[in-house]
């Protein structure tokens, strides 16, 4: 088994997209809308499917937003500078909301970044990230 994808509910696919892509610098991988169920989808990453997870992005239509709930946390990017990302992002028009410095009670450096529809997404750096998996 491997992990395929993580799916999320969007209020505006074209406004995700364009943060996911122009952003955080995925790639926009395929689409395709489904009239029947109304529905379309989206799915963006750094790599082809087949090389790693990617995120699917589902647009109901007609639905604008949704409940956030307590129980989904948030997605994790391995960087290279978590400060020089931030920056990068804040510039790409990008929504820090938790500014780059350890994590507490440890050394890690994180940051967390908000898409625009308020899912939580946790920059690690990548030298702590592949140390904190056993790397």
């Amino acid at each position: 088994m491997r992990l395929l994808h993580t799916m999320l509910r969007v209020g505006n696919l074209q406004r995700s997209i364009e943060f996911y892509t122009k952003v955080l610098g995925m790639r926009l991988l395929r689409s395709s809308e489904n009239t029947e169920y109304k529905y379309s989808l989206a799915f963006v990453g750094y790599s082809d499917e087949s090389q790693g997870a990617v995120i699917e992005l589902t647009y109901n239509w007609g639905v604008e937003s949704y409940e956030m709930g307590t129980a989904f946390g948030h997605i994790a990017l391995g960087v290279d500078n978590v400060a020089a990302t931030c920056e990068q992002i804040r510039k790409a028009g990008g929504n820090i909301t938790r500014e780059a410095g350890p994590v507490k009670g440890g050394s890690t450096i994180i940051a967390f970044v908000e898409d625009p529809d308020g899912y939580k997404i946790e920059l690690i750096e990548n030298k702590q990230a592949s140390q904190a998996l056993g790397h």
